[in-house]
């Protein structure tokens, strides 16, 4: 019952449930209080609504963002408080005391004070809101960014400024009860005067040395920096902040690529939720800004998804423009007809370009090139099970999507067969349960399942744990656990030594990454991935959640996996691994196969994954894996050769196409000079003082 009531009320926790809960109870019980009176009953009645309101601000919870919509906002809330509060006076009979008109009169004031301060916390925000954000781009030697104000100044500021009613109302509260009017007045006084202070602590940062240079200064210091730079390739993105995924996917290709990257970014969003990255990014939110930058030196240009906003950019004529995409899949989005506007379409294989094809949405073969999947190269390939170990199975299905389509995850119907039969195979096999964090969101069923999942994975674990067939290395374990310990806090030293930001001004004069830093970072990442799969015996089945370690890392400890229809089955088809599918949905093997290129290769599952030995044979007896030639086939096909590597095959692609863009501008500027050339040698043999024709002109034939 409490969990239907947080996800109807749309809160994170039985806590924040109970503050909302006592948040909107309070204030009835506020006016019950003024209307008795009872100045102790008013008091608790308002603590209860200051510390909820508080409370759920500090939590960021949906409901205090709901109540601003529905004319029930911050500054009521404070406003309705402050009312109760006189009606509370006039019903002591204290209308005629001046404690009474006092109350009244720093109300008005304290709402008086809210004007300027508002609009200046809106102007210092404006004002350092920067034209066009960036990383790794020195601007700092260029203009002068000044520091940003205090976060105490800035931070939750309308709430910060409300609650400094609180010395008033205590004050007056206690004037009430004790009949002296002396302690409400120096409680007011307090408030107005900390409200005006605040104000006056705002005014600085609005003029002088304190306000970042304008926009021209800006961009004028972003072309001279891009002048000095000189970008060759850029990797362009307009998206949603829950879209960030797609570009930080290809964050590791651009570092590598053979000539000078670029990121550019449309919405602040994005750069907020970018992954870290030497790569120069240059987040420009305005069309007019993005148009005017000067990219001249740009002749390749990458998209990774098709939006509106690709077009301020595909409109210039001295870039090549390439669609890159996000993934590699038989979904529409791959075969978007508003691929036709770019110069070329790259795929991973084969089947991107029959897919195209078969489409037949206006996209030339003639465009297409296959240059693999640089994202993909992490993935080891398969060498068999190394000898003296158990094979590991992962189990990685994918959520229920929002359309309850059955077919969507494996979870609901076949999910507990598949672990059953995994756990209980014989000869043995460790399992690794690492479900879609998506999972149970929107189906209860999909839920329950998953917690029903879990725990036989965890029971099955305990077992084993007790069983004397299977024997740790308790000093290797311990071992790997006190590195990981040692990892883990110079990850937690290096994450907290880049400093606040700031706001988004800082954070572009001092957005430089530490290039050693990074680097330290990302050794330790592998080492602490290297020490977790070392940390526990390698037969313990394990349930896996969290961002750490990644699906990547999962794929190279497993010799099989179990899955959905989902872009994991076509990134672990790259180790080259047997894997089976679960045809959900019960369309048959054949339907499902034609349907899905992807499970060409794959173990069909049926529900009750009776299935499941004809993978677990190929995993124990390679030798008679029948899918084998399949799984490379299919390899190739859906993600191209492996050599030359999809890296290397990617900065070939991107060479080749600088080359045509550069022979197009060439052969743009010849004609541009032979056309001048023409029009000078016109007028030089012109016959003096004859007028040449003008455009408009109609060979002597009149007009009126």
């Amino acid at each position: 019952m409490i969990s239907t009531a947080i996800r109807v009320a749309r809160v994170g926790s039985a806590a924040e449930l109970a503050a909302a809960i006592l948040m909107v109870a309070g204030f009835p019980a506020l006016m019950l209080a003024a209307l008795v009176p009872s100045v102790p009953a008013f008091a608790a009645a308002a603590a209860v609504t200051y510390l909820a309101d508080h409370y759920l601000h500090r939590k960021g919870s949906y409901l205090i963002n709901r109540l601003s919509k529905v004319r029930a906002g911050l500054s009521i809330r404070f406003l309705i408080r402050q009312l109760l509060l006189v009606l509370l006076l006039a019903r002591l009979s204290l209308a005629d005391n001046l404690i009474y008109y006092g109350a009244i009169a720093c109300f008005i004031a304290f709402y008086g004070l809210q004007a300027p301060h508002g609009a200046l916390v809106q102007l210092i925000r404006n004002r350092r809101r920067m034209p066009v954000a960036t990383r790794n781009v020195d601007l700092a030697s260029r203009i002068r960014i000044p520091d940003a104000p205090p976060r105490k100044l800035l931070h939750r500021s309308a709430e910060k400024m409300l609650h400094l009613d609180l010395f008033a109302v205590a004050g007056i509260l206690l004037a009430s009860q004790v009949k002296s009017a002396l302690v409400g007045f120096i409680g007011i006084g307090i408030t107005v005067a900390l409200a005006t202070l605040y104000v006056l602590a705002l005014v600085p940062y609005v003029r002088g040395r304190k306000i970042p240079p304008n926009a021209e200064k800006v961009l004028a210091a972003v072309d001279d920096w891009l002048a000095e730079y000189k970008p060759e390739t850029v990797l362009y993105f307009s998206g949603s902040k829950d879209s960030a995924y797609q570009v930080n996917m290809w964050l590791d290709t651009m570092e590598k690529l053979e000539s000078k990257p670029l990121i550019i970014l449309r919405e602040r969003a994005i750069l907020n939720n970018l992954a870290p990255t030497t790569v120069p990014v240059i987040c420009v939110p305005g069309g007019v800004h993005l148009m005017n930058l000067d990219l001249s030196t740009v002749r390749v240009a990458l998209y990774a998804a098709n939006v509106g906003k690709n077009i301020h950019l595909l409109r210039v004529p001295t870039i090549k423009h390439v669609f890159i995409g996000h993934g590699d899949s038989d979904k529409l989005a791959s075969v978007n007809p508003y691929s036709k506007v770019y110069d070329e379409v790259w795929t991973a294989g084969r089947a991107g370009r029959d897919r195209y094809a078969i489409a037949d949405v206006g996209v030339r073969d003639d465009d297409i090139v296959e240059v693999g999947r640089p994202q993909l190269a992490p993935i080891q390939t398969w060498q068999g099970v190394p000898e003296g170990r158990i094979p590991t199975v992962l189990y990685a299905p994918t959520w229920e999507g929002w359309d309850g389509n059955p077919g969507n995850t494996s979870v609901v119907l076949a999910g507990e067969n598949i672990v059953k039969q995994l756990v209980q195979a014989d000869p043995p096999v460790r399992v690794l349960y690492k479900p879609h964090p998506f999972t149970g969101n929107v189906s209860k069923e999909a839920g329950a399942a998953h917690r029903r999942i879990t725990a036989l994975v965890q029971q099955a674990a305990a077992e084993r744990a007790i069983n004397t067939r299977f024997i740790a290395d308790t000093a290797a374990q311990a071992q790997a656990k006190a590195e990981l310990e040692r990892i883990e806090a110079r990850l937690a030293q290096l994450s907290g030594s880049g400093g606040d930001r700031g706001d988004e001004a800082v954070a572009t004069r001092d957005g430089l990454v530490d290039v050693a830093r990074h680097e330290e970072v990302a050794r330790l990442r592998a080492e602490w991935n290297d020490a977790y799969w070392r940390s526990f015996p390698s037969w313990e089945h394990r349930v896996i959640t969290g961002a750490e370690p990644r699906l990547y890392d999962c794929f190279n400890v497993s010799d099989a996996m179990v899955s959905d229809i989902s872009s994991v089955v076509s990134d672990f088809i790259a180790s080259g691994k047997p894997y089976a599918v679960t045809d959900s949905a019960e369309v048959g093997v054949e339907e499902f196969k034609r349907n899905n290129t992807a499970v060409r290769a794959a173990v069909i599952l049926s529900n009750s994954a009776s299935e499941l030995g004809e993978l677990l044979g190929a995993v124990r007896a390679p030798d008679a894996d029948r899918l084998a030639e399949d799984r490379k086939e299919l390899k190739q096909y859906l993600l191209g050769p492996d050599e030359p590597t999809s890296l290397e095959q990617f900065n070939t692609a991107v060479a080749n196409l600088a080359v045509k863009a550069e022979t197009r501008n060439v052969g743009q500027q010849s004609r541009d000079v032979a056309a001048l050339a023409e029009s000078e040698a016109e007028l030089a043999n012109a016959v003096p003082g004859q007028r040449m024709p003008a455009a408009g002109d109609t060979d002597g034939v009149g007009t009126g």
